[in-house]
This record gives C-alpha cells, sequence and structure tokens, in this order.
C-alpha cells in the first residue's frame, strides 16, 4: 500500500509539468503571434479556396483563402485573453468578499449564501447569455457578464475555507497577540485559505475558453474577422463534409489549451496540498 502511495504521489507532478508546458508554449503563441504564424491571419488568397491542408497551408485554408495555421495561432491571443480577463475580476472580487463573510459570519454570510442561492438555481451559461444579449455581442460585454455571474462562486468557496481557518490555533494565536482583523484575515488567513480557490481558478481559466468558443460560435463573443476558435469552428460548420479542417484544427487548439489549465490546475494542488 505504501509503495503504491509512493507512486502515485511521484507520479501526480507529471501533471504540472505536462500542463504547464502547454501553457508555456500557448502563452509563447499568445504573445507573439505575428512572429510565430506563417501568414496574416486576415490575408485572402483567391487562389487557394478551402484548400486542404499541404505545405503551402499546413492547417489548411478557409472560404476566403486564409491560412488556417494563422488564424488557429492568433486564435491563443484572443482565448488566452479570454480565459484572463473573463476571470481574474471575479477571481478578485469573489476571493474579497469570501473572505470577509468566512471570516465575520452573521449577516455577511446569510446574505452571501442566499445570494449564491439564487445564482446556482440558473445555469452559469444561461444567466451570461442573456446579459451579452442585453448588453450586446462582444468581448468586452462577455466579461462584464462572466464577472457579475462568476464572483459568487469564488466567494463561495473561499468562505468555506475562510471559516475553516479562523477556528485554527494560529488564528485564535493573532488574536490574542492583538494583530487587527485586516491583518488576521489578509495577512495571515487569506494566504492559507487561498489554495483551493487558486486550484478552482486554473480549472476555471478553461472553462473560461469554452465560454468564450461557445459564445463565439453563437455570434455573442468575438466578431468577424477576428481570429477566435469558436468563431472559426462556427465559420466551418457548413463546410464539415468538404473542408472538416476548418473546425477540427480549432477544436484540437481548445481541447490541448483546457487540458493544459486542467493539468496545471490538478498539478498545482498535489503541490500545495503537499506543502499545507
Amino acid at each position: 500500500m505504501a509503495s503504491a502511495s509512493q507512486a502515485v504521489r511521484r507520479q501526480r507532478p507529471r501533471s504540472l509539468l505536462a500542463g504547464s508546458a502547454i501553457l508555456v508554449v500557448g502563452i509563447v503563441l499568445a504573445a507573439v503571434p505575428q512572429l510565430l504564424a506563417p501568414l496574416s491571419p486576415l490575408r485572402f488568397d483567391y487562389a487557394h479556396l478551402l484548400s486542404a491542408p499541404s505545405l503551402l497551408h499546413p492547417l489548411g485554408t478557409d472560404e476566403f483563402g486564409r491560412d488556417m495555421l494563422s488564424r488557429v495561432i492568433w486564435g491563443y491571443a484572443v482565448d488566452m485573453q479570454i480565459a484572463l480577463f473573463a476571470t481574474v475580476p471575479a477571481l478578485l472580487v469573489g476571493t474579497v468578499v469570501g473572505a470577509l463573510a468566512g471570516y465575520f459570519g452573521g449577516f455577511a454570510e446569510t446574505l452571501l449564501v442566499q445570494l449564491v442561492g439564487v445564482v446556482v438555481a440558473f445555469p452559469f451559461l444561461v444567466l451570461v447569455i442573456a446579459i451579452v444579449t442585453v448588453l450586446g455581442p462582444g468581448l468586452v460585454n462577455m466579461y462584464v457578464a462572466t464577472a457579475l455571474v462568476g464572483w459568487v462562486f469564488y466567494a463561495q468557496l473561499m468562505m468555506v475555507e475562510m471559516k475553516l481557518q479562523r477556528r485554527l490555533d494560529y488564528a485564535a494565536a493573532a488574536r490574542a497577540m492583538g494583530y487587527g482583523q485586516v491583518r488576521i484575515i489578509f495577512r495571515h488567513l487569506l494566504p492559507n485559505a487561498v489554495t483551493a480557490v487558486l486550484i478552482y481558478w486554473m480549472t476555471d481559466m478553461a472553462l473560461a475558453i469554452l465560454l468564450g468558443s461557445s459564445l463565439g460560435y453563437v455570434g455573442l463573443g468575438a466578431q468577424p474577422p477576428v481570429a477566435e476558435w469558436g468563431a472559426l469552428i462556427a465559420g466551418g460548420k457548413n463546410y464539415m463534409t468538404t473542408a472538416w479542417w476548418m473546425t477540427v484544427f480549432p477544436g484540437i487548439a481548445i481541447v490541448v489549451t483546457g487540458l493544459g489549465f486542467s493539468l496545471t490546475g490538478d498539478g498545482l494542488g498535489t503541490l500545495l496540498g503537499v506543502r499545507r
């Protein structure tokens, strides 16, 4: 039993290495797509409309002759931006609100619990689509919608973790030493309670890419001619039987990037769990 447990622990950090490697590649592609893409993602080539993958166009071309490899690479810049901007505001707001509600309890905790109950009563995607529909299509409005809805889940998770931490001996010792509540919350309790939130954040970034792709597919996310993976798949749906590469390769990019975030979150959870 012991040897099996040790073997599992030796294997799990590999998920962090594999996930980090995938994300590093994605970050590089997102940071300098103009240096790595062979052609402009907006360059029309009417001599090669719907061309199959070849040496000239390794991932083929779309209905306007645009190079799919270049468009998938430029899609990294858009979708990695979505992963950050659709989650970071919710992460920051939810962490602070959850930490305060978990520490002080009482009315703040009751109010947050009631708010969580209202939000989870509706599917997350339905709420986001409803808000984006009201505000109008586009990435900025998608970020607003995800921030308005998503912070509640971070707050709920942080509140639970903070309630656990405030009962531990080191929290009582900090109060006995006369430390202020702000210092106790943000310097002592929050660093120990944030582990689960960070792991959830990694998974949420993968879900944000899926959300952005879904909204792009239905025309509520990134707008043409932006090279966003969901929009690329939507553009190729009418050519599935004649130009499968228009949907398959952006789909592979979504799966691989999501896998990178998931593996990184799994490995990060293992490391932070051992340290705690």
